[in-house]
């Protein structure tokens, strides 16, 4: 059932279109804000080879390299284009060599579709120039920020980047992503109501709330879903630590009959009682910190209204049970489908594999046409509107496919891996635990591993280290000549070298990080660095 769904002819007929300088689908010019970077091709690019279809990636990623500019004078969503783009191209680029298109030397820490995120992800870096660190919502490609461009920006626009910045960061060594995701986070979480909640809009220029209504749902929902990814993408204790304290205010105000209403930020008054389609997120979310319990009675609240329309519509009363005026539509949103995803891999639990088999008779009996699947424009009538958004390619096709095929690589267990040599040393890559970002596009943890030349030293300081460490104990005459700030202690286990000097350092320039400083002298070369024991050791190869 599901292949019917997802026959190859259906997806690529809904691709090809869509390429580089072709029309619309009604035959017009393309819009110049998606079609000049093909942005369709790069959000739907990681699906095709998730589905098996390499040959396809292998030719898009070709496409894409022919055709993709960066230097168009259009105005462009930083938050979409970080989502779509930027985070469509560096899981492309991280599964390329799976694709068995031809890698570069240095791969993975450089590549073609890596200086494709890269050059997008640059010009992104000009919303961050606020007085607050938070980003203005929309940047022009050619020219930066307008002058008049409005300082108002949703939550989501403000902390939706840590995932796909910090792992630019981590890929190319430039630390400028990370260092202004983090800072865009931070401001957030200073921002937050004296109860702990956050509202949906606030100035960057000013720091002050426009928008007072809190919730999960939409402006809000994917800083909530980055705080959780990053803190495990980077296993950063801080990110999980604000999550908590956030999630332990949203179950306090907000959560009534494990349904999730909208409050006022400040108060915890409810404002608006409804469900949102985008909030379907959360159950896949609170699988994530284990709270699965809580997960699955909120998504069974999820799945009645799927069942009440065939889709969900965005907009949904609780009290009354019914759509709302002017948001009956559904747009093949993937959220529901996510969390099934997410929720069948913790329990296996069949009634989630139901909610797929009706999410694909659902989509193949209302909504597909003759080249695509088409919005549908009311869940009460079924009428359907002319266009397909970008993120059914990206996320709707990819997590019903993730969810009915357990054997596919995504879900690896660690039990196979592949062995990457790098600059840097062997590097090992995937072996699973993939973090999804929010467009559903697949970042390989290990990779931010790669491509650390500091991490790289701080391996050969510790490998000298105990090697003389050895002989020390074995040369009792050694045991005087120690480096002058006192005698060197060994480690009680590997990556605990450093000073406290170096220590408080990186405590305080990156509060948020949770990781081990590096030995590092930037004056001076690696080779002419490193004094143990009273001698210095050069490099000899």
């Amino acid at each position: 059932m599901l292949f019917r769904l997802l026959v190859p002819l259906g997806l690529l007929c809904a691709l090809l279109p869509l390429h580089h300088g072709a029309p619309g689908p009604d035959g017009t010019a393309p819009d110049p804000a998606h079609y000049s970077f093909s942005l369709t091709l790069i959000d739907a690019l990681d699906t095709l080879l998730i589905l098996g279809n390499v040959s396809e990636f292998q030719r898009v990623v070709e496409v894409l390299q022919d055709n993709v500019d960066f230097d168009i004078d259009v105005n462009a969503s930083v938050f979409e284009t970080n989502i779509r783009v930027v985070g469509g191209l560096l899981s492309a680029h991280l599964l390329s060599k799976k694709a068995g298109v031809e890698v570069e030397a240095g791969w993975p820490c450089s590549g073609p579709l890596l200086r494709m995120a890269e050059a997008a992800a640059r010009k992104l870096l000009p919303a961050f120039q606020t007085p607050t660190g938070m980003p203005y919502g929309t940047v022009n490609l050619l020219h930066g920020v307008n002058p008049g461009e409005t300082p108002v920006t949703c939550t989501a626009g403000i902390g939706t980047f840590i995932v796909e910045f910090a792992t630019l960061s981590s890929l190319t060594g430039d630390p400028v992503f990370e260092d202004v995701a983090r800072v865009a986070l931070t401001r957030l979480w200073e921002s937050r109501s004296d109860i702990g909640l956050v509202g949906n809009h606030i100035d960057v220029l000013t720091g002050k709330w426009v928008a007072q209504d809190a919730g999960i749902g939409a402006g809000v929902d994917s800083y909530f879903e980055y705080l959780v990814k990053g803190a495990i993408l980077l296993q950063d204790k801080k990110l999980m630590a604000m999550f908590l304290e956030y999630n332990t205010a949203i179950r306090n105000y907000t959560r009534f009959d494990d349904w999730y209403l909208w409050v006022q930020m400040y108060k915890g008054t409810v404002s608006m009682p409804v469900f949102q389609s985008l909030e379907a997120y959360w159950p896949g979310l609170q699988s994530l910190i284990g709270d699965i319990d809580n997960a699955m009675r909120t998504f069974l609240n999820y799945y009645t209204v799927w069942k009440q329309f065939g889709g969900l519509p965005e907009f949904y009363n609780i009290p009354q049970g019914y759509t709302v005026e002017k948001r009956e539509g559904y747009p093949l949103r993937p959220e529901l489908i996510e969390s099934a995803m997410y929720l069948y891999r913790a329990t296996g639990d069949p009634t989630l594999l139901e909610l797929g088999r009706d999410a694909v008779e659902s989509i193949e009996k209302i909504s597909k046409v003759e080249c695509g699947f088409a919005t549908i424009k009311d869940l009460r009538d079924h009428k359907l509107d002319n266009r397909m958004e970008s993120f059914f390619l990206a996320e709707t096709v990819k997590y019903l496919y993730l969810l009915f095929d357990p054997d596919n690589f995504i879900h690896n267990n660690g039990s196979t891996f592949d062995a990457v040599i790098t600059p840097y040393g062997e590097c090992v890559l995937g072996a699973g635990g993939y973090i999804f970002n929010t467009e559903a596009h697949p970042i390989d943890p290990a990779a931010l591993h790669c491509c650390r030349r500091l991490k790289e030293e701080q391996w050969e300081v510790e490998d000298l280290m105990r090697e003389f460490y050895s002989l020390k104990r074995k040369r009792s005459r050694f045991q005087k000549k120690t480096m002058s700030s006192g005698p060197w202690e060994p480690p009680s286990r590997p990556g605990t070298f450093s000073s406290p000097e170096n220590h408080e350092q990186a405590r305080e320039k990156k509060p948020a990080k949770q990781k081990i400083p590096l030995l590092s002298c930037p004056s001076q070369p690696f080779t002419s660095k490193l004094a143990l024991l009273g001698q210095v050791f050069l490099d000899s190869s």
